[in-house]
C-alpha cells in the first residue's frame, strides 16, 4: 500500500479507501489497486504492480467494468504520469483540469 499512499500525493482529488485509490464522477469510476507478491508481479519483486480499472456508468446507474491495465514502473513520478495518461485516454478528459470529474 506504500505506492498507493505515495500516488495519493500525485492525485489529490482521489479518495484513499485503505485498499485502493478511487476517482469518481457522475459518469466514471477509476480504481487503482496495488499488488505485490502475486504471480503476475514476479518479474520484478522490487516493483509493485498498480492495476488501474476504469468503470463507465450504465443507464441503470451501475458502474460497469471496462478497461484495465497493470503498471510496473519503479519511478513513482513516471508511474503517476503514465497512469494519468492512461486514464485520460480511457475517459477522454484531463483529470487535472476537471478535478475529480474524471
Amino acid at each position: 500500500m506504500e505506492v498507493l499512499k505515495t500516488l495519493y500525493d500525485y492525485f489529490p482529488t482521489s479518495v484513499f479507501t485503505g485498499d485502493s485509490l478511487v476517482f469518481i464522477s457522475e459518469d466514471w469510476r477509476v480504481e487503482l489497486t496495488e499488488h505485490s507478491g502475486s504471480d503476475f508481479s514476479k518479474q520484478d519483486k522490487d516493483c509493485a504492480v498498480i492495476r488501474v480499472k476504469v468503470f463507465k456508468k450504465a443507464l441503470n446507474g451501475e458502474f460497469l467494468p471496462g478497461y484495465y491495465e497493470d503498471f510496473r514502473i519503479a519511478s513513482i513520478s513516471e508511474l503517476a504520469t503514465q497512469i494519468e495518461r492512461y486514464i485520460q485516454g480511457a475517459v477522454g478528459k484531463n483529470i487535472r483540469e476537471y478535478g475529480i470529474d474524471v
